[in-house]
């Protein structure tokens, strides 16, 4: 099948999903707790139920794509963003917010595991390495666009809202057509759990916890941190937010550093700027600078590291690609459910600067978490057993991979 067709789609329900439905959430935060009178607790609180639909979803779909199919669980990521935004603009109260804000978590859940299934299934080998990466980017580039509407000063953030369902609805209906339905005859080989796996993905499993509690903090509070200063225009702050998304292009190298330097300094390396970002943070009163050199540290390191966890986990787990991208991810997104009720909490009996500082210098603590696998051997490993499944599904498949 051609690249682009599958690419294109997949990048849009990325960004609609993870850029649109989840983390634009901070960046409107501020607007949102004074015009519905939230308490930065009820915010933290509300903010954790992202993290925490995406907990059970991620399961659901790592267990399940291979029975429904990945095009009917990416059709179910487009309704459930499509209803959690529609939510978030009419809200009228706590209650609804929350809602909204479990359908368009419950989203990004959903659509990570069913486009790995699709890019093994439609793209030849070769191409999948760059086909993943490409739709992975699409964070980055919700992460821009949301930064770029916040700047119309027409538009209030119930008006953004619903904007970006209407956008929702529309690359759910491209990716309806784009997406090839799953034919019985096609299988999906997804391997076995043993004990040597499980022994083996502990410290990826606390590393992943630990960085998510550390992240939480900058998705959730950082905009309302630095505009608490009463330093930064609109304009301002919007580009403090549009630098997370195009440095978060950047931190898509992170392939490239693995193969130079190994996993190790990857990760290192990774977990190091990632922590300095929030620590440095603390210091937005005392330099003008300071909120847009933290901005695109934070957005560079950490889609750095996810890419870092994602070759991580499928080292771990060779014979289930699904399980090595879901188990990282997963324990990032329960780090950050307590990250966000824990910085709320924080924030309120203390300050914003105590709570960066705080959650930094936990972020710093991933470092002594280091993998200890070799990566190479098990990547040849993988891609020889998508090469074996594509061509046992050759006859099913021949004709849409020359299309």
């Amino acid at each position: 099948m051609k690249f682009s067709k599958l690419v294109l789609p997949g990048i849009a329900m990325i960004a609609t999903t993870y850029g649109l439905g989840r983390f634009s959430f901070g960046l409107f935060l501020p607007n949102i707790s004074r015009d519905m009178h939230i308490s930065a607790s009820t915010a933290g609180l509300i903010s954790s139920l992202f993290y925490l639909s995406y907990c059970f979803t991620i399961i659901y779909s790592t267990l399940r794509t291979n029975k429904i199919g990945p095009k009917n669980m990416i059709m179910l990521s487009g309704l459930s963003v499509f209803m959690g935004l529609i939510l978030i603009s009419t809200s009228s109260n706590s209650l609804m917010l929350s809602l909204g804000v479990i359908f368009a978590g419950a989203s990004t859940g959903l659509v990570s595991p069913p486009y790995g299934y699709t890019i093994s299934l439609w793209i030849k080998w070769p191409e999948q390495g760059k086909a993943n990466t490409w739709i992975n980017s699409g964070t980055s580039f919700g992460l821009m666009f949301t930064g770029f509407t916040a700047m119309v000063i027409f538009l209030d953030w119930r008006m953004t809202y619903l904007i970006y369902s209407g956008i929702a609805l529309i690359v759910l209906i491209w990716n309806f057509y784009a997406i090839p339905a799953l034919n019985k005859n096609i299988k999906i080989d997804t391997g076995s759990l043993n004990i040597r796996d499980i022994n083996t993905s502990k410290k990826i499993i606390f590393a992943s916890t630990v960085l998510g509690f550390s992240t939480a903090p900058f998705w959730t509070f950082s905009k309302s941190f630095i505009e608490n200063t009463n330093n930064y225009s609109n304009t301002e702050l919007s580009i403090f937010w549009i630098l997370i998304g195009i440095l978060g292009v950047v931190g898509g190298i992170s392939g490239r550093i693995i193969d130079k330097r190994g996993l190790r300094f990857a990760y290192v390396l990774g977990v190091t700027l990632l922590s300095l970002a929030s620590i440095i943070l603390v210091f937005t009163s005392k330099i003008w600078l300071i909120p847009f050199i933290a901005s695109s540290l934070f957005g560079a390191s950490y889609i750095f590291l996810t890419g870092v966890l994602l070759v991580w986990g499928v080292t771990i787990f060779v014979k289930n690609a699904s399980l090595g991208i879901g188990i990282p991810f997963l324990m990032l997104a329960v780090g950050q459910v307590i990250g966000s009720m824990v910085a709320g909490t924080l924030i309120d009996h203390l300050n914003y600067a105590m709570t960066f500082m705080v959650h930094g210098l936990v972020g710093f603590s991933a470092v002594m978490m280091y993998p200890k696998v070799e990566v190479k051997p098990s990547l040849i490993e993988k891609g020889q057993e998508y090469t074996q499944m594509q061509q046992e599904n050759k006859e099913v498949i021949e004709q849409e991979l020359n299309n």
